[in-house]
């Protein structure tokens, strides 16, 4: 930079005949100069980024091998574990039937994919399937019995990777092993996948010698060779054979890399000849266009400023010293009006803070000045209730109420920017917080000053505010985008309750845009009818049958596959598709019942929000004699939160129900706050035992007396009892010792389709399939 000034300096000392040839030949001369360092500069920046960027590349492609290793363990495992787990294999393998116990072992090793099948037992002996390289027991033995899951073996001089699933008769005897080669093949196909052209080899820690046993594991490094620089990351890879230690090795050509951004030099040159040139021409023109009206313009620029009183230093006398001088006088002169105007412009006119405009632009300054040891925060306020401080203190009341908030934010916070967007939202920006300060701490300090009530002239007003927070460059390295992650931080936060903050994740960004697209999907699948019902049985203890079946809602997305309610009901719950989808539910789940044999009920879910329509009880009424179902074999599922609302008119609607003949059962009891209480207000005909209490039966001594006291409260109030969850014989069993009457959950069956009950009903299920189950 001192070079180009000090030859800008010589040219313009030169003596030249006229005022125009001297502007147009420093003109050139800059622009030549400047250009030429920008080709030097550019030069070595693009190398230098071209290197970053292969680097980074690397580093994140090596990710990507980690985790497809790790995906192909976790498929390996899932296939082992289901084999290791099944009641047959583990017969034949306890009573030593090594014929079945290797044709099973071949059909998984074929199912799977892999390479070979085999079992380690608790000698280190070896049962494999057909076709297997001999393989030493001794030296997996070792790890397995240390408790390893996975790692790699040496399967007939290919490095190969094996996931081990204990086999349990019921103690531990010997573990299965399911085992892949990570051969050139295999390796090429995982190499496929990444994003740049990458080699990758799977070798032991003997093969890798030379230049490249230096390499630091874990990190990208670079070795020259043969004309050819090469990045090389090397790492570990866990091991499950004793002695062995295997290495992942990824090679990437730096220079075949960096010959991408010889085209972008080329053009950068093209570009800076061609500005030469034009500033040749361009330069003689405008010195010639300048010099003419110098005068001219001097005087009209006098005449604009008229009234003028400070003038700046003017070192020359031609008509660029006078054309300085009138510029300056007019400046001063418009520079005071446009700063009105500016102000004006930029800033709210209630509270005299920034508005949003000046704020963004700011907020881009901030994000300009950042350097890798700053941050900047940015918060995005809502205040809690304030409409209902318009409406009942009215509008001159809530205008002090916003001018007392600005005031208090800017007390706390002056060396932060304070604006208002509007309304009763705000922004805050700290522009400049070190990379260790703590942002969780401010966070707090931001929300403490909501905690005090705001004293007005006349009125004492609670403040309350909820606030989303985004922090760059981690959420964002644009005002755009750290706005809108501020504002998704507070959606979830005015979502948690009032008076309350959030900070922005990267799930946030991504949930909203998964949102949005599952409402449309949602609105669509309602227009066009897409849902269908499953039915899961509901079993009775005491007496040994099917009693009727729990309708469940599907919904297969034509492109997404089967989607579960756990994903779209809360979505039709906030867009209030809840209503029709529940009607629909209603009507199918009586159409459908009709044609089972009586006695067996239809048991349906009631959301909070369709349970508060007003036509909740006449849509039922219209859904039973539509379809002819009789009002005792219909039970509506509700949960506590009904409750939370309006009690009194709860109570009213679920005795209509009640009225019509139909059963009323509460779901999941024991999970909320108030359970009794709704159970001596309402007498409910059946109490449905949250799975999280199931679960623990034969594991936690507590659970058993949590389920005998709600099926002896239960039994005293006249009412049923029913656990759901129920997966394995040993729960049914403990459940029906303690007093509960009926179960449902995988140990009877799965949900089904609606053209899979009859069947079920037909196969006797209800006696001979269930005794057996629950006695076994």
């Amino acid at each position: 930079m001192k070079i180009l000034l000090s030859s800008v300096q010589r040219l313009s000392r030169l003596s030249f005949t006229s005022l125009r040839t001297r502007i147009a030949v420093v003109f050139i001369a800059l622009l030549g100069l400047t250009l030429s360092a920008s080709l030097v500069v550019a030069d070595f920046g693009i190398n230098g980024h071209g290197r970053r960027i292969a680097e980074r590349n690397m580093a994140s492609n090596a990710r990507i091998f980690d985790e497809l290793i790790e995906q192909r363990d976790h498929q390996m495992r899932g296939a082992a574990v289901v084999l290791a787990n099944d009641f047959g294999f583990r017969q034949a393998f306890a009573t030593g039937d090594t014929t079945t116990v290797a044709s099973s072992l071949t059909s998984l090793r074929d199912r799977s994919g892999a390479g070979a099948a085999l079992i380690v037992d608790l000698n280190a002996q070896i049962i494999s399937s057909a076709g297997t390289p001999a393989i030493d027991g001794t030296l997996l033995w070792p790890a397995l019995d240390s408790g390893r899951k996975s790692g790699m073996i040496d399967l007939g001089g290919k490095l190969s990777l094996a996931v081990a699933a204990p086999i349990n008769t019921p103690d531990l005897a010997g573990w299965l092993l399911l085992v892949q080669p990570l051969d050139g093949s295999e390796m090429r196909q995982m190499a496929r996948l990444a994003a740049i052209p990458i080699t990758a080899q799977v070798l032991t820690s003997d093969e890798v010698t030379g230049a490249l046993a230096t390499l630091p594991l874990g990190k990208v490094s670079s070795r020259a060779g043969r004309g050819e620089e090469v990045l090389y990351r090397l790492s570990t890879v866990p091991s499950l054979q004793e002695g062995l230690k295997p290495r992942l090795m990824l090679r990437h050509s730096l220079t075949k890399a960096l010959a991408d951004y010889q085209s972008l030099k080329h053009i950068l040159a093209a570009i800076a000849l061609a500005g030469i040139v034009l500033a040749a021409w361009i330069g003689t023109r405008l010195a010639t266009g300048i010099t003419r009206p110098l005068r001219a313009l001097a005087d009209a620029t006098r005449r604009f400023a008229a009234g003028e009183v400070a003038k700046v230093e003017v070192d020359s006398i031609d008509e660029v010293g006078q054309l300085a001088g009138s510029f300056n006088a007019m400046v001063e002169a418009i520079e005071d009006r446009e700063r009105k105007i500016t102000h004006i412009a930029l800033h709210d006119g209630l509270t005299n803070l920034p508005n949003r405009r000046l704020f963004i632009e700011q907020l881009d300054h901030a994000l300009e000045r950042l350097s890798s040891e700053t941050r900047a925060l940015v918060a995005f306020i809502d205040l809690d209730d304030f409409k209902s401080i318009n409406d009942t203190l009215g509008h001159p009341i809530g205008d002090e109420f916003l001018k007392g908030i600005s005031s208090r934010l800017r007390g706390e916070f002056p060396n932060a920017t304070v604006a208002r967007f509007g309304g009763d939202e705000f922004g805050i920006l700290f522009p400049a917080l070190g990379k260790d300060d703590d942002v969780a701490s401010l966070a707090r300090l931001l929300n403490a000053c909501f905690d005090e009530d705001l004293q007005l002239t006349s009125h004492v007003i609670s403040a309350s505010a909820s606030f989303g927070i985004s922090v760059a460059p981690a959420d964002g390295k644009d005002s755009v985008t750290l706005l809108k992650n501020a504002d998704l931080a507070l959606y979830r936060a005015k979502n948690d309750g009032k008076g309350n903050y959030h900070f922005f994740e990267a799930s946030l960004d991504e949930e909203a845009r998964r949102r949005r697209q599952l409402d449309l999907d949602l609105r669509r699948a309602v227009r066009d009818g897409a849902f269908e019902l499953y039915f899961q049985p509901l079993y009775s203890l005491r007496e040994e049958r099917l009693k009727g079946f729990e309708a469940l809602i599907r919904w297969h997305h034509p492109e997404r596959g089967m989607i579960s309610p756990v994903e779209f009901i809360p979505v039709a719950e906030e867009t209030g598709l809840i209503i029709p989808i529940g009607e629909w539910v209603i009507r199918e789940a009586c159409r459908q019942a009709v044609s089972w044999p009586d006695g067996i009920s239809v048991a349906v879910n009631i959301s909070p929000k369709q349970f508060s329509s007003p036509v909740l009880s006449s849509m039922i009424v219209q859904a039973l004699a539509s379809s002819g179902l009789p009002p005792e074999r219909l039970e509506l599922e509700i949960t506590e939160s009904i409750f939370i609302a309006n009690v009194q008119r709860t109570l009213g609607t679920l005795h209509g129900l009640r009225s019509l003949g139909v059963r009323i059962s509460l779901d999941d009891f024991g999970t909320g706050y108030s359970s009794l209480s709704y159970l001596r207000s309402f007498p409910f005909d059946k109490l449905k035992i949250d799975q999280s209490f199931v679960r623990d039966l034969g594991q936690q001594a507590n659970a058993n007396a949590i389920i005998r006291a709600i099926t002896t409260l239960a039994d005293a109030l006249g009412i049923e009892t029913i656990a759901e969850g129920v997966e394995d014989a040993q729960q049914a069993e403990i459940l029906r010792s303690e007093g509960c009457r009926q179960i449902q959950g995988y140990l009877m069956s799965r949900p089904v389709a609606s053209s899979e009950v009859l069947k079920l009903i037909a196969s006797n299920f209800g006696v001979a399939r269930a005794h057996t189950s629950l006695a076994g």
